[in-house]
């Protein structure tokens, strides 16, 4: 085929020539997949929100997995790229400030120092004084302090994205200019068909990469993208003459405050970019026109006057000052802000690389990712928060909106710990929801589902305290935990995906995706986890065996749709049936030492543990229904979950609270939760990622060797980086950590924690952290950076509550099983 001839074969094709989808090229180039790869742009390249592009790019986030890809990024950008291409990116290594005016913003930058630390940058917190002598023209009336970035800076979107296209050009990918798509659906031979104004291509893989246009390039093949296109200004002052004999660019101002934005030097002008916090503007609700090229709405002054002013207050020697242009331009905004990078919903080899609102600064580091994922079968960070499955049917067009409005005002907000997005809510309320609200539950949303959090009670208002610090909020949660250990609690847990696999072939195929030991009859439950093909971490599930061809599957929510993919892309012609429950059936998690005998009071099954043993499931009827009896505990007390279809659910809740009231009983949610799983040593989805392996997440001991299953080799026989160790750390009584934070042994950083809480019943924080083999034996001394302060750390060998796990084992109050 001649270089001029279209192609009609390609092993995957890109569709979108911004700097997600030529990043992405360049990447797949650089993983040996070049040759075969083809990228269509309807226009020129960057002709979509890439070239209105400010460019900046700043190690100040409190991501971890983006503050990987920054970080790459950055080195990308200032000597890599160009080195490799020969093409001038026009790098400005100026550096940057995040301004802080109150304590909750000092102790974000606090947090986002430890963050930084753990992952190796150059940063530093400081004073006014340290932020005037670099910035001399800036007005720091009130503040408090700054994060400093040295290694920031800004770059022209243009010119990256041309030299990301030249190295992928070298590394075998064809790009094809002013080449519409017209459609993508799936053939007959289960490949992709891109139809395209010149012809059509059969491809392997489809990448939508279509930027504002990537929602209704999904409802080509029937996919429901959420993201929304939002307008967003910055504007270039005149000629700056105090900038006309600086010696050194003058670092970016990051102020979320008082500008809700930034302000930075371009050339000798000025810059002011804002976000403002009110009345977000949307365009395109439905559709961006084809036509659309380089496209830029008229400035609306009068919509970010507000923050304008204040820019001009800040910065004073641009008060006298003309606007010379002014840019406002769309931005896909997804309902959570994060990109959708990743595998498409049910759609095998459909691969999302769109709904980025910061693509100069994040869009290499996920590319790369995305083509790790493409061609190896995982990426190298955790991509939770990026995958396109993290939602589902309810996020319809309005609700989409709806989001994403609410996200454009969150950008320059203090993103406090659960931080609780309260837009668009509740969408998927539980039967239970009302009542709980009723008393006293504050909720969180999982997947769409409406989760308790926890419960207001003894005059703390119902609604959400933020802080980086204990609040009012901590002591309740205490309450809830004594309440589960001492006495007995009830949790809605409905927000667990649930999933029926049955037929005659249901137990060969779960046993090929499963490391450990399937259960082997009828009524046994297993712990299990589903890997890749790199032997990392898909997912972990609970498997429950119903009958002998038909199994219960419960995971997180939030990865329901990875697992109905990762079983239907293996089924390889297996007679199953798998039928999603989570939208008609519920859960409650019954847990404590008086929970035997609330249950005992609702039924007539045998509660014993030579009728009903730890670790089985058994139907019972409970207040005249039928539900699915699960002995487990998440919490590590005697407990029980009980599943059962929405209708029954008033009904077994009410029977349970009027049986349990005479024990004490109370209602605890998820923040209760992972203090006691914490206690309990029990890992959750921030350490089990698609990151790890079964060894590195130290899990091993649920793999088994005796039996073939997706990723074994790969699982049991890579060489260890880092290992999961369980922390307990001592506390200061106000600040406990939030997760990232960097870990020191000797003075030197050897990890991060990945799950951290206050441990109510050992009085001690505990925290998960993967660290380098080294520093993980048991006794270990260690410190770990809470809000920019070392404290001490050990290596725990044992669960920090219960470590023989004798309480949800025990078959009497006052006669533990042994």
């Amino acid at each position: 085929m001649s270089e001029s001839a279209f192609p009609s074969h390609a092993r995957v094709v890109i569709v979108g020539g911004g700097v997600m989808g030529v990043g992405l090229a360049y990447h797949l180039a650089h993983e040996g997949w070049g040759t075969g790869t083809v990228l269509l742009e309807k226009a020129e390249l960057t002709s979509g929100s890439t070239w209105h592009a400010a460019g900046q790019i700043t190690h100040s986030t409190s991501s971890f997995g983006l503050g990987k890809c920054v970080d790459y990024n950055i080195g990308l950008y200032s000597g890599k790229l160009e080195a490799e291409t020969g093409q001038a990116v026009t790098w400005h290594g100026c550096g940057s400030f995040r301004l802080a005016y109150t304590e909750d913003e000092m102790d974000w930058l606090r947090h986002t120092l430890s963050v930084g630390r753990s992952l190796g940058f150059n940063i530093e917190l400081v004073g006014p004084g340290r932020i005037a002598e670099l910035h001399p023209f800036y007005n720091l009336d009130g503040v408090l302090g700054g994060l400093h970035t040295p290694d920031d800076g800004h770059v022209d979107p243009s010119n990256v994205t041309m030299a990301m296209a030249a190295g992928a050009r070298a590394g075998g990918v064809r790009i094809i200019r002013r080449c519409r798509a017209t459609n993508i659906t799936r053939a007959p031979s289960g490949e992709w068909l891109v139809e395209t104004q010149q012809g059509p291509i059969l491809c392997e893989h489809v990448v939508n990469a279509g930027g504002t246009y990537a929602r209704q390039m999904g409802e080509w093949s029937g996919l429901q993208l959420p993201m929304t296109s939002m307008t967003h200004h910055y504007f270039v002052t005149e000629e700056v003459p105090q900038f006309r004999d600086l010696e050194r660019e003058l670092p970016v101002i990051r102020d979320d405050r008082k500008v809700s934005g930034y302000i930075r030097m371009e050339q000798k002008k000025g810059l002011i970019g804002i976000y403002e916090k009110t009345n977000p503007n949307t365009v395109w609700e439905d559709h961006c026109p084809w036509e659309a090229e380089n496209e830029l709405f008229e400035a609306d002054y009068d919509r970010v006057m507000p923050w304008l002013e204040e820019a001009l207050n800040r910065m004073p020697i641009f008060a006298d000052l003309g606007i010379s242009r002014d840019v406002h331009g769309a931005i896909s905004h997804p309902p959570d802000g994060n990109p959708l990078i990743g595998p498409a919903p049910g759609a095998r080899n459909y691969w999302c690389c769109c709904g980025t609102q910061i693509g100069i600064g994040w869009g290499p580091g996920l590319t790369r990712e995305l083509a790790r994922w493409m061609v190896h079968g995982a990426a190298d960070i955790s991509m939770r928060e990026f995958d396109p499955r993290r939602f589902g049917s309810y996020a319809t067009t309005d609700w989409q909106v709806v989001k994403a409005k609410e996200d454009y005002c969150l950008r320059h907000e203090i993103p406090f710990p659960h931080l609780n997005r309260l837009a668009g809510r509740p969408v998927k309320p539980s039967p239970l929801h009302d009542l709980l609200k009723a008393r006293g539950a504050v909720f969180e949303e999982v997947y769409g589902f409406e989760r308790p959090r926890w419960f207001a009670q003894g005059g703390v208002a119902q609604h959400d305290h933020y802080s980086f610090r204990r609040t009012a909020v901590d002591a309740l949660v205490g309450e809830e935990v004594r309440a589960v250990r001492e006495r007995v609690g009830l949790m809605d847990v409905t927000a667990f995906a649930k999933v029926l696999v049955e037929g005659p072939d249901a137990f060969g195929l779960l046993d090929r995706l499963t490391a450990n030991r399937m259960p082997q009859k009828a009524g046994a439950i297993t712990l299990t986890h589903l890997l890749n093909r790199r032997g990392r971490i898909e997912l972990e599930t609970t498997i429950v065996r119903m009958a002998d061809n038909r199994f219960y599957l419960v995971c997180a929510a939030f990865f329901e749709q990875r697992l109905l993919d990762h079983l239907a892309d293996h089924q390889n012609g297996a007679d199953v049936t798998v039928t999603a429950l989570s939208d008609s059936w519920g859960a409650l998690a019954l847990n404590g030492p008086r929970s035997r005998e609330v249950l005992s009071s609702c039924t007539t099954a045998r509660l014993d543990n030579a009728a009903f043993c730890w670790l089985s499931a058994q139907k019972i009827s409970v207040a005249g229904h039928d539900v699915w009896a699960l002995r487990m505990s998440y919490a590590g007390e005697l407990g029980w979950e009980l599943h059962m279809p929405f209708p029954a659910m008033p009904d077994v809740y009410a029977a349970l609270w009027v049986a349990g009231e005479a024990h004490g009983i109370a209602n605890y949610g998820s923040f209760a939760m992972n203090v006691m799983r914490l206690e309990k040593g029990f890992k959750g989805a921030g350490e089990l990622t698609n990151e790890v392996t079964l060894a590195e997440a130290d899990v091993l001991r649920f793999a088994r060797t005796d039996k073939a299953y997706l990723g074994r080799d790969r699982t049991l026989n890579t060489a260890l980086p880092w290992i999961c160790t369980y922390l307990e750390i001592d506390p200061d009584g106000e600040r406990d950590g939030h997760g990232g934070e960097a870990v020191l042994q000797n003075g030197h950083v050897v990890g991060s924690t990945s799950s951290i809480a206050y441990g109510h019943t050992v009085g001690k924080i505990l925290a998960f952290a993967y660290v380098k083999p080294s520093a993980a034996a048991p006794g270990t001394p260690l410190e770990v950076v809470i809000h920019g302060t070392p404290r001490p750390a050990r290596v725990l060998d044992a669960p920090a509550y219960d470590p023989d796990s004798t309480r949800p084992r025990m078959d009497a109050i006052s006669e533990p099983a042994a």
